[in-house]
């Protein structure tokens, strides 16, 4: 499963047939691609979204989507097919957010489904913190704060963490799939670093934990 920024031999030979009119190919594309958009989608739907919309239709939508798109994209392959494929996921879900629960930009109502280990990562990184061994037995408290502090960010903060430390795509490629460029990506996420630092350390860390 392509994850990052380029995309694998499977893939381009994928896309090569769906070039030359092969839809079924177009179906395998997008089933090898289906556990990725699910994964991406999944770790934004927040539970007021969950209330009124199953994450299977979400899949569904993006790649009822992404089907309609695939020739458009095919004539330029601006950017690696993953990564224009998260993007119309991206855009998929602010329209569910606007359809479903209106278009403010709020913060998610509580924490976000993350994994643990890379909260106490992103924690330690932002806290300009090393782990020391006395100090494992706040890591689990430490990646829960990381995520609540995280759910509490704006939606465009939230977004650029969570693609660049969670998901590990590059500057380019968050740029790419909140179509932006590069130099304003860059200064989204150190501000968005900036907040995080701050929130966590209202929730009583501090630059040397205990």
């Amino acid at each position: 499963m392509d994850l990052k920024g380029t995309n694998s031999t499977d893939t381009d030979r994928l896309l090569e047939q769906v070039r030359k009119g092969d839809r079924q190919a177009l179906e395998r594309l997008l089933a090898r691609h289906r556990p990725a958009v699910r994964r991406f989608l999944e770790m934004r739907l927040d539970p007021r979204l969950r209330q009124r919309l199953d994450p299977s239709d979400a899949v569904q939508e993006t790649q009822a989507e992404a089907a309609r798109r695939i020739d458009a994209y095919l004539k330029q392959e601006s950017m690696p097919f993953v990564i224009w494929l998260r993007r119309i996921a991206y855009d998929r879900l602010i329209m569910l957010r606007r359809r479903h629960v209106g278009a403010e930009r709020r913060a998610a109502t509580r924490d976000l489904p993350l994994p643990d280990r890379s909260s106490v990562d992103l924690g330690r990184r932002v806290l300009a913190h090393s782990a020391t061994p006395s100090e494992q037995l706040a890591r689990h408290e430490l990646g829960e704060r990381v995520r609540q502090a995280i759910a509490g960010l704006d939606e465009d903060d939230r977004e650029i963490v969570l693609m660049r430390n969670y998901e590990g795509l590059s500057n380019l490629e968050v740029a790419q799939v909140l179509d932006i460029d590069p130099p304003t990506a860059s200064k989204r996420y150190g501000r968005a670093l900036l907040r995080l630092r701050a929130a966590l350390m209202s929730r009583g860390f501090t630059e040397s934990l205990p």
